[in-house]
């Protein structure tokens, strides 16, 4: 889920924004090493492209010491209906 609304935030739309409609294209998700879950994690987001109906956005999930440990990826349809 937070991973597509990364598309629209810097068009100030959020997902529950009227009239806008989000569906998935693809999505990934890579293990990098082992780590566990019930440990503190960063999960940082960023959409390099939003443009043409579409967005794309990664994501990275860090250990407390910082190390990258998963990638995720989703590429999906993002329209506003008028």
């Amino acid at each position: 889920m937070t991973l597509l609304d990364t598309t629209v935030l810097p068009f100030g739309w959020s997902w529950d924004s009227p009239n806008l409609q989000m569906a998935s294209l693809d999505h990934a998700m890579w293990f990098h090493r082992p780590f566990r879950v019930d440990e503190w994690l960063l999960y940082a987001l960023e959409s390099p492209s939003a443009s043409g109906g579409r967005g794309l956005t990664l994501g990275r999930f860090f250990t407390q010491d910082g190390k990258l440990v998963a990638t995720t990826a989703q590429e999906g349809v993002v329209r506003v209906w008028k």
